[in-house]
């Protein structure tokens, strides 16, 4: 299985991306991960919010397969423990995926049809991160979940 994380939006920080990496680099021992960010959308700011999710939606599905297993960042979703998650993520393993997609929207959220394509949605906190912070969260989480499958000593009960 492989872990694709696509996300809108370029990370302006050296030090955040140095932080992907890192985690990045950590989890490829595990599987293969992928972090790929798709440029802003060009004049947004003289978008609606609605044609922005349109138009953020149509890249998003350019690059989904209908084989993918797409789960959504979003402030609604299903909230972990590091445990828990750990679990969800040997339930995709089980389950024989080749890929499992988890997409980070932008600052307005998913469209309709997005959701409509998810299989589910994920959820890191109750607060608002900004989707740069989302990023990093969302890779030590992972890498927290599959250090805790193969009984490491990173997560601490």
């Amino acid at each position: 299985m492989q872990i694709k994380i696509i996300a809108i939006g370029k990370t302006d920080e050296r030090e955040l991306e140095a932080l992907y990496a890192k985690y990045l680099k950590r989890l490829q021992f595990y599987l293969k991960v992928e972090l790929e960010v798709i440029p802003d959308i060009k004049g947004a700011k003289n978008l609606s919010e609605s044609s922005q999710k349109e138009k953020e939606a149509v890249l998003f599905l350019k690059r989904i397969q209908d084989s993918d297993r797409v789960y959504l960042l979003d402030e609604g979703g299903k909230l972990f423990t590091s445990k828990e998650f750990s679990e969800f993520w040997q339930k995709q393993m089980n389950a024989g995926w080749k890929q499992v997609i988890l997409l980070i929207g932008g600052p307005y959220g998913f469209d309709s049809t997005i959701y409509d394509r998810a299989d589910g949605t994920l959820s890191l906190s109750k607060m608002t991160f900004s989707h740069q912070m989302v990023r990093l969260f969302l890779l030590e989480q992972v890498y927290r979940a599959y250090t805790i499958l193969n009984g490491e000593p990173y997560h601490h009960e």
